[in-house]
């Protein structure tokens, strides 16, 4: 799928893609699987925290004087069930980033796939590239959180200073220190996932490869990467334009005076948008639903594996990786 040999732009382009052409069902598959997973359990999550504070929720919006005692059980079953799908989408998160780098080994040899193997093998290295998404997260956290702490601190200095109106500039400036840390930190270890799962290394081990593959190569990946996250960023607006002018419309007489007010927010939404808004609606929200998943999973395969033939062509430039990929191709 791809040259066994420094790969330019153009190389890396045509491999991701031809990737995603060539194993599409093993790739999308995959990767459809475990966003479903996903959505399956937000829709179970949503629907026992409601079933659960149903009767309490009644009782709130009834009450004259709302209470915590009343409120205090809904907050905490959202609360729960929030703190629950946040891990459980960093799980599969952490899935999807192994999905692409396990696809690609095969592309490379040029050896068949199947889903089965595919699904397997990126769950047995989801460990890993869990520990890996958890410390980078905890790497970038800390320049994050001592920015906010220096917003706040200089926020309450300037207001006892009764000097507010430097404020805005300051923490702009403060802003511009740190979020080259941030981009120099997010691209560093941007090899993090493949290594974790082409070399089943561990999180640190593979945070440690990263950094030294990207080392001697920091400004090339940026470059390139920068590249990969602005054009998915446009190609995911332009698909999402059409639905912009796909979104019920108010009807244009539904502004004028009502004979009699609307009696809830169900006969006030058919006021304006008409009799059939539920159906209208309804179609709307499924094809966003649908046009989203479809957007996200071609976003996250391509950058993915773009992000993995870069980190393939660095360790073909730096130990000589080419030639023991022509030979374990030979022996296919």
């Amino acid at each position: 799928m791809i040259p066994l040999a420094p790969l330019g732009l153009g190389a890396v382009y045509n491999g991701a893609f031809s990737t995603m052409g060539r194993y599409a069902r093993q790739l999308f598959g995959a990767m459809g699987a475990g966003l479903t997973l996903l959505f399956a359990a937000t829709a179970g999550a949503f629907a026992l925290v409601y079933r659960s504070v149903e009767d309490d929720w009644q009782v709130l919006i009834h009450a004259d004087h709302p209470t915590w005692a009343m409120a205090g059980p809904i907050v905490i079953s959202v609360v729960v069930a929030y703190a629950v799908l946040m891990l459980l989408a960093l799980l599969v998160n952490s899935f999807l980033s192994a999905v692409s780098p396990v696809v690609l080994e095969h592309a490379v040899l040029g050896r068949r796939a199947t889903f089965g193997a595919v699904w397997r093998r990126a769950w047995a290295r989801t460990p890993s590239v869990l520990g890996v998404m958890l410390l980078i997260s905890l790497l970038v956290a800390i320049p994050v959180a001592l920015f906010v702490l220096l917003w706040l601190s200089l926020i309450a200095l300037l207001v006892a200073a009764e000097s507010p109106p430097m404020a805005p500039g300051l923490v702009f400036l403060l802003g511009l220190l740190i979020l080259p840390l941030v981009t120099w930190l997010l691209v560093s270890f941007s090899f993090a996932p493949a290594a974790a799962v082409l070399e089943s290394a561990g999180p640190i081990t593979a945070l440690k490869r990263s950094f030294r593959l990207v080392r001697s190569a920091w400004w090339r990946t940026f470059g390139i990467l920068m590249l990969t996250w602005g054009m998915v960023a446009v190609g995911g607006w332009i698909v999402q334009i059409p639905l912009l002018f796909a979104s019920p419309q108010p009807s244009y007489d539904a502004y004028g005076p009502y004979d009699e007010p609307p009696a809830d927010l169900g006969e006030f939404f058919t006021q304006v948008y008409g009799d059939d808004v539920l159906s209208d609606l309804s179609t709307y929200l499924v094809l966003t639903v649908v046009v989203s998943l479809v957007v996200q999973l071609l976003a996250t395969a391509f950058t993915q594996l773009v992000s993995t033939l870069l980190y393939i062509d660095q360790r073909i430039r730096r130990e000589g990786l080419g030639e023991s990929l022509a030979r374990a191709a030979g022996h296919q």
